[in-house]
């Protein structure tokens, strides 16, 4: 086996164990016994469990990214909508050890970031795509990072909730978040009021 292919081996057999167990849970004994090797050999290419679990994250926040980026082709507003509530349900049911990954909180501080930042990357992608409607529309395009937040949020809530439970079916769920976020964005108030007594 290549250096290179010991590498991919040994970040195969640390994904599938992190989803399974964790970071705590996982030990570099283990990587190393799943993997036919030696101890050292893992220290060798990541210096650790910590780097092997850091480039595991940065991959998966990367495909995930990049799904949710890719599958934002265009359309009508409805229609990137779907595509953003698909391209994140796919990531799930394609990549759940991935996601799974990605939903614990990490122990480990990495350049990308965490679970929450990757949302907030995928938020200023739609950001823009609602700063133009919002223009279009006569609202306040200041107010589209807010909005774009929520929305995405909404998605990957509802996405961490659909990972165990896988029912209704995908198309379902993308269906009711786009209905949910569709006509709530359709009924929006260009300047939005509290109706109870607390105003601050």
């Amino acid at each position: 086996m290549t250096g290179k292919e010991r590498r991919e081996q040994l970040l195969d057999i640390g994904r599938a164990l992190f989803a399974e167990r964790g970071f705590e849970g996982t030990s570099v004994e283990e990587i190393a016994h799943k993997a036919g090797v030696s101890k050292p050999v893992v220290y060798e290419h990541f210096g650790g469990k910590e780097g092997l679990y850091a480039v595991v994250v940065d991959r998966e926040m990367r495909r995930l990214l990049d799904m949710v980026t890719g599958a934002l082709t265009g359309g009508h507003p409805r229609e990137l909508l779907e595509q953003a509530a698909f391209a994140l349900l796919d990531y799930i049911d394609q990549y759940t050890d991935g996601f799974r990954i990605l939903v614990r909180d990490s122990p480990v501080a990495q350049s990308t970031g965490t679970f929450a930042s990757l949302i907030s990357d995928i938020a200023t992608q739609v950001e823009d795509i609602l700063g133009r409607e919002f223009k279009s529309r006569g609202f306040d395009a200041k107010l589209s990072p807010l909005y774009a937040q929520a929305l995405v949020g909404m998605v990957a809530l509802t996405g961490q909730w659909w990972l165990d439970v896988r029912k209704p079916k995908k198309a379902e769920v993308a269906a009711h978040l786009v209905n949910l976020a569709w006509h709530g964005l359709d009924g929006l108030e260009q300047k939005p009021r509290l109706i109870g007594h607390r105003k601050s």
